[in-house]
């Protein structure tokens, strides 16, 4: 579940999501146990449909199956999924055996094990420039995406939810085939409306892989698409939320909260379950996109992820990239969460090149907390902190005699033993990024009878309130260093701790999170991943009940989980105008009109040891700019001829290409360069002498208009252009050029970072360029 993006780092940062939502639950579900050994689930993928009938293409499939197994009573028992809208195949409970005779059938692309997915868990858009308030600004232009369908794959929905009103909205488009389903707790007549248009839930692919029936007792969770850990529900409100007016959040007051595109519709098609060894099976995560597709939606947002290594894009083990394949080439963007395994290198999940990857940054908000010491010397923390100012009492750091006096202090296994904390504040210090420490923390010292905790850690790491307005304020090393310094120097010290405030704008500036997974790509290098940054951190939205940081409705969660919707709701709303853009499109408007600093002009830097200007393995193109996004002036476009170019350059099977895509497909007999896929960006990781790459640009502003080349040379590395001018006119809509990279280094190096811009005096049309030269390389590879 996307950035329910759950990965190896286990319960930290990649599962930062998890840790608020999955991980407070603790349940351990006992009662789901694999299958027999010898049936599993296996998804066979056929490829592209050959026809329009569903009931045909689904007929088919238990013919297939049928003449494997010997009877039709047989294939309709192991018969999982049939897909049969956006692509054709099914998912079966198949024996290694039966699975070996149907790869040998004709038309069978290939057969994959069922594969389990993860999830990867206000202010952000007067951030972003889309405040309500503001009558000119791409929110306005497009009547806040009216008519837009969005379709999310996450954990389900809240329908009581206030921000699922539907208030001002017209009838539902009558283009929408889909439905909502009803199930446990949930009425598909009377809780959806014209806001909450379409809701399922896909379970069985999961349900194939274990002992039936899912206990719901053991793992809370509903037979329905509602949602139980609140995950699904705050996703699909920021993108696409109403207004909600006078909202706060532990007591802190937030404002108006709403969507992206708040009076776009929203369709949630759950495909994740709250058990902790897995949520997301791919067969039900290929069967939600093979409905979605058929129901019409017109943009797809899953904060969804794998795991590192990832599966080739062609795999249906991940689901994800082979469901997006058919679905881009029906004009339907994807996006995708980056993942939270973050600051590494190498980490971004949902690589493909027709899917657009988000990172996560922080925004221009924070909430200072004074901590005020019997000194008289103030420091500033950071907290969720709304209850009564706990005047000058007590401060106490635990340590004992011996050798290492401070290990007591360690917030995540605090010993208070031998300190007396009955109405005191309490000092610890944690080197862990995940919330847990501050939870375990606050629990010990509650219990001791404490007031409250300072939390000395990491400034990037993540904080959040703590329950029933208890203090736990975060502050960096250095400040809980003069604090641990403060209680030494005397033998009564004191503190006060004032409630939290909120200060937006300057001097707050904006991070790339240190939870984001960073570039560059580990299946292909040469594509740059993530496409782009928004903001992640600190989001508040709606949620559910079970959620344990909600207060009264909303919750404030942080993840690329986040960033992902918010791009999906700016996405909403430039497919609300014309032209109708490709997917492509849409991409390389994003992309190349994006802010290389903050909206303040101020550098983005990134969250980390040490801390570093960000470059575009960390955000892409830069931090999404919607009002720009909307007049980008050229655009780097591309359709399924230049996904076929990109396949057969990593040099995947020519019969695999053709069933994914429809028709037959002949790789060139000279392998293409994977640098020439007409990307908004150039990324070359293996410079060893001069390449030329190709680029096309298509003219989406005044039809005559004239671009000049301007280059932000990567160190070492020379970078021409040619021509230098793009000329454009009623006759000539499109330009190719050739770029010339050559580098002037004599050794391996690590990526320089530089930039390629067209301007017409108007536009600024950017994209990033990444270098690493490699004068001795260490694989073989063809481009």
């Amino acid at each position: 579940m996307g950035s329910l993006l759950i990965g190896r780092k286990g319960y930290e940062t990649s599962l930062f999501v998890i840790v608020n939502l999955f991980l407070i639950l603790n349940v351990h579900n006992s009662l789901i146990a694999p299958v027999s050994a010898t049936s599993k689930v296996r998804i066979v993928y056929l490829g592209e449909k050959q026809h329009d009938d569903p009931e045909l293409i689904t007929k088919s499939h238990h013919e297939m199956l049928e003449s494997i197994v010997g009877s039709k009573e047989a294939a309709a028992d192991l018969m999982v999924y049939s897909y049969k809208h956006g692509f054709s195949g099914f998912a079966a409970k198949l024996t290694e055996s039966q699975a070996q005779k149907l790869a040998e059938l004709h038309g069978v692309v290939r057969i994959t094990p069922n594969q389990f997915h993860s999830l990867q868990t206000t202010r952000s858009w007067d951030y972003l420039d889309l405040s309500s308030y503001s009558p000119n600004n791409l929110l306005h232009d497009t009547n806040m995406g009216d008519g837009i369908i969005i379709g999310l794959l996450d954990t389900g929905v809240w329908p009581e939810s206030e921000i699922f009103n539907d208030e001002g909205l017209g009838p539902i488009p009558t283009r929408w085939k889909g439905h909502c389903q009803s199930g446990q707790l949930f009425n598909g007549t009377t809780d959806c409306n014209r806001k909450l248009i379409g809701a399922k839930y896909f379970i069985d692919g999961f349900l194939a892989e274990n002992q039936q029936p899912f206990n719901t007792t053991q793992s809370p969770d509903y037979m329905s698409p509602r949602d139980v850990v609140g995950h699904g529900t705050h996703t699909s409100t920021i993108a696409a939320g109403s207004f909600v007016a006078n909202t706060s959040y532990k007591g802190i007051a937030l404002g108006t909260v709403r969507g992206g595109a708040p009076r776009a519709r929203i369709a949630m098609y759950k495909v994740c379950w709250n058990v902790p060894a897995g949520q997301c099976s791919s067969a039900d995560i290929l069967k939600a996109f093979d409905e979605a597709i058929h129901d019409g939606v017109d943009l797809l947002s899953l904060s969804l992820g794998t795991q590192i290594p990832l599966f080739p894009e062609v795999d249906e083990r991940d689901g994800i990239s082979v469901g997006s394949f058919h679905a881009v080439a029906r004009g339907i963007p994807v996006i995708c969460a980056a993942a939270n395994d973050g600051p590494a290198a190498q980490t971004v999940h949902n690589t493909a090149p027709w899917i657009l990857t988000i990172a996560a940054t922080t925004i221009d908000r924070s909430f200072p907390t004074p901590i005020t010491l019997g000194n008289n010397i103030t420091v500033l923390g950071q907290a969720l902190f709304a209850g009564k100012e706990i005047d000058f009492t007590g401060l106490v750091y635990p340590e004992v005699p011996g050798l290492r006096p401070t290990v007591p202090g360690v917030c995540e296994s605090l010993s208070l033993n031998n300190t007396s904390v009955v109405g005191k504040v309490v000092l610890c210090f944690t080197t862990v990024a995940r919330r847990s420490a501050m939870t375990s923390a606050v629990t010990a010292v509650r219990a001791a009878g404490g007031v409250g905790v300072i939390i000395a850690r990491n400034p990037s790491h993540l904080f959040g309130p703590c329950s029933d307005d208890f203090p736990c304020i975060v502050v960096d090393y250095e400040l809980g260093t003069q604090i641990l310094f403060y209680i030494r120097s005397t033998s009564s010290p004191t503190v006060k701790l004032s409630p939290s405030r909120t200060l937006v704008g300057k001097p707050v500036a904006t991070k790339v999170a240190y939870f984001s997974s960073r570039g560059p790509s580990s299946i292909s290098p040469a594509i740059l991943k993530p496409d782009i940054a928004a903001p992640g951190v600190s989001i508040l939205a709606a949620s559910a009940p079970l959620d344990p940081f909600m207060d009264a409705g909303f919750a404030v969660h942080s993840g690329t989980s986040m960033a992902a919707p918010i791009v999906s709701g700016i996405v909403a709303l430039l497919k609300a105008e014309p032209p109708d853009w490709s997917p492509a499109a849409i991409r390389s408007a994003i992309v190349t009109t994006a802010w290389k600093t903050d909206p303040f002009g101020e550098p983005i830097f990134t969250e980390g040891s040490p801390r570093k200007l960000a470059d575009p393995f960390d955000y892409g193109g830069g931090l999404v700019n919607p009002s720009k996004a909307s007049e980008p002036g050229l655009i780097y476009d591309m359709g399924t001829a230049d996904y076929i170019h990109y396949l057969c350059a990593v040099g995947y099977n020519e019969s695999s290409i053709s069933q994914l895509v429809g028709q037959a497909t002949m790789c060139p007999s000279t392998k293409p360069s994977i640098l020439d896929v007409n990307l908004p960006s150039i990324t070359i990781p293996n410079l060893k002498e001069s390449v030329i790459l190709i680029r096309s640009v298509t003219n989406v502003g005044p039809p005559h208009s004239i671009y000049k080349s301007l280059i932000e040379h990567p160190f070492g590395i020379a970078v021409a252009v040619k021509p230098d001018i793009l000329v454009f006119n009623s006759n000539t809509k499109m330009n190719s050029f050739k770029v010339t990279v050559s580098t002037t280094h004599k050794v391996n190096t690590g990526y320089y970072f530089g930039s390629l811009t067209w301007t017409d005096g108007v536009h600024n049309v950017t994209i990033p360029i990444s270098v690493r030269t490699q004068i001795i390389e260490f694989y073989t590879d063809d481009n």
